[in-house]
């Protein structure tokens, strides 16, 4: 039996438009959405999104794309979370 082949990561853009439709391709998973703040899991890590009345028009998991509208004042990235406790990353 073959083993399927891994999925190469999704190409990730950000469209912003006039502040306030955003869309992200490469979106693997959203980890929250509020009128407040949004994540999204991209291919180069996790995507802070901050401001008001945010809300998420479409989420296209199996084309890795989301379009949210709101007022976006943040946008900001950071690494992907490893899985396991800090203290079994902090072993590795």
């Amino acid at each position: 039996m073959e083993k399927a082949a891994a999925k190469p990561p999704l190409p990730h853009d950000l469209i912003l438009e006039s502040r306030s439709r955003l869309t992200v391709t490469g979106v693997q998973r959203v980890l929250h959405c509020s009128a407040e703040s949004a994540a999204l899991e991209t291919g180069k890590g996790i995507l802070h999104l901050s401001g008001a009345q945010i809300s998420m028009q479409t989420l296209d998991l199996e084309a890795g794309e989301a379009k949210l509208t709101g007022r976006f004042d943040g946008l900001e990235y950071t690494a992907a979370r490893t899985a396991g406790s800090f203290l079994h990353r902090l072993l590795r």
